[in-house]
């Protein structure tokens, strides 16, 4: 048993000794493709999604110098018909990146070390064979399948993390891509290898137009393929979770829910599930675990409609991406399609492929894009956020003229985001105005109430004391006009089946004066 080859099933067995979520079911589409054309696979996700735990699980699975069988008993992958074909039937080699950036930071010779640490614990493995002076690892790998007729499987876990760490360094990038190539795009590649399997942040990085490694299939955020739910918990699997530790899938879902990744539609982040299980308590889990880049250096890049698009989905509404041009290069952000998709891969922004829109998935999510934008120089984005919170609390408090100020303040700092010229825009800016709502608050746009539609209603968290708010929006009229219309259509009624405690909201905005105007009155049960 090796550090880098025929590691053995320990890794996995610490895994499944713990409550584990049947994720095997990777392990049938990996064979599938193993000894063919396609047996070349690069599975992408955001921090903490399970990528790491996928290769010690493949590793286990496939390594021949251990009976795993007793691992995978009762679990998705043991139905798969392709199961006992290739049950610990290869020599595993596993790496992880991270291991060798850590261990070798600051060598310029970074690849060559990797190397041959690699081949000496190859070698000890197989110590008949010759190593020539300037043989690299392939030369090694093709002498052992030559001699001896192996056939190996390698998985790299967190394969960029050369290219996220010292992507700065050219002679480092070159020489780590160059490694790669050689591996598994050259001639003898299918001599020695069954299968590959990467994992990482980024998908494989474009030179000019194509990928340098375009035999590889990508599964990635925007791309995930068949591999959508094998990485990421499913919205089924969570409520398990919650039915067996007695947690509100409700609450799950508003802290670590809202990743739509291919065709579904409920993907949380299991690290956080995990650690809100494990304390008992929903916080803030996987922004606490360091970025691997800054946030606040993407999101403060100074490109045209960039700032609209964040203040847009901080309010709760999805933006239009292009994530064609990206290049899979963190340093080589070109437009705000790029930053966006960024932003995606990082697992700040959710994508839907459908509409081709990405959003702010939760509130974990949110609120680290929040602290972001307080560290950079958006000054005027920071206020917003702040006026928000003093927004709601006016709104609560009955403080009419408050209300109207702040929302002249918010009129004048969105102009640029839309037009304004009907109640939908009013509509627009109020949504963005209470942004911090949306901490105690499910807000709604035209919710509808049975005889017609409210054009915002806010209902109360769960646990959060507060009254629900009804707010009604004229253009050119009255906010009296605005409150008869909530009481004529007895919007109350409807939302009073959440909570009992409703405020009434009256907003005007007169195009003359250029001023809201603001009637706030609390509904009472019995009229």
């Amino acid at each position: 048993m090796g550090r880098y080859i025929n590691k053995g099933n320990n890794a996995f067995r610490k895994i499944v000794n713990q409550e584990y979520v049947d994720k095997t079911s990777l392990i049938p589409l990996i064979n599938a493709t193993l000894n063919t054309e396609k047996c070349y696979s690069c599975a992408t996700r955001c921090r903490r999604f399970g990528k790491s735990m996928a290769a010690k699980m493949l590793c286990a699975y496939y390594d021949k110098s251990c009976d795993s069988r007793e691992l995978f008993r009762g679990l998705e992958a043991e139905k798969a018909e392709s199961f006992e074909t290739h049950l610990n039937k290869y020599c595993v080699i596993c790496l992880d990146m991270t291991e060798f950036t850590t261990k070798y930071r600051g060598e310029q010779d970074i690849v060559k070390l990797i190397q041959q640490d690699v081949i000496q614990d190859i070698t000890e493995e197989y110590d008949g064979i010759k190593v020539k002076e300037r043989d690299d690892l392939m030369d090694v790998l093709y002498s052992i399948s030559k001699c001896m007729g192996e056939h190996f499987i390698m998985i790299i876990d967190e394969w960029d993390a050369i290219l996220r760490e010292m992507g700065t360094d050219e002679h480092i990038t070159t020489a780590y891509i160059d490694l790669l190539r050689r591996l598994f795009k050259g001639v003898s590649s299918a001599e020695v290898f069954a299968g590959a399997y990467l994992t990482g942040i980024l998908p494989i990085k474009k030179y000019n137009t194509e990928s340098a490694l375009n035999n590889f299939r990508e599964n990635s955020m925007v791309n995930p393929g068949r591999m959508a739910t094998t990485l990421g918990f499913t919205h089924e699997e969570v409520e398990k979770l919650c039915d067996r530790h007695a947690m509100d899938i409700k609450e799950m879902e508003r802290w670590y829910d809202g990743y739509r990744i291919g065709e579904e539609p409920h993907i949380f982040n299991p690290y956080s599930v995990m650690s809100a299980i494990d304390e008992n308590r929903y916080r803030s889990y996987w922004t606490t675990t360091g970025a691997y880049d800054s946030i606040s250096t993407y999101i403060e890049m100074n490109f045209e409609g960039l700032k609209d698009d964040i203040i847009r989905m901080l309010a709760g509404e999805s933006v239009d991406v292009d994530t064609t041009e990206f290049l899979n290069d963190l340093r080589i952000v070109r437009s705000k399609d790029d930053v966006l998709t960024v932003l995606i891969h990082l697992g700040y922004l959710a994508y839907d492929s459908e509409r081709q829109q990405c959003y702010i998935p939760n509130k974990e999510v949110a609120d680290e894009m929040n602290k972001a934008i307080k560290a950079t120089s958006w000054a005027s984005v920071a206020k917003t956020l702040q006026d928000s919170k003093s927004l709601l609390a006016a709104t609560i408090a009955g403080n009419e003229e408050a209300v109207a100020r702040t929302i002249d303040v918010a009129h004048d700092e969105n102009t640029s985001i839309l037009s304004y010229n009907d109640e939908n825009s009013l509509a627009c800016v109020l949504t963005i105005a209470y942004i911090w709502a949306r901490n105690e608050y499910i807000i709604h746009r035209e919710y509808a109430t049975g005889k017609g539609y409210a054009d915002l209603v806010m209902i109360p968290r769960r646990n959060v004391e507060k009254p629900a708010l009804i707010i009604e929006l004229k253009f050119n009229h009255t906010a009296d006009t605005a409150l008869e219309q909530i009481k004529r259509r007895q919007y109350p009624a409807k939302i009073a089946e959440y909570t009992g405690d409703v405020l009434l909201v009256g907003i005007n905005y007169d195009q003359s004066t250029k001023l809201h105007t603001c009637k706030i009155e609390r509904w009472k049960t019995i009229q």
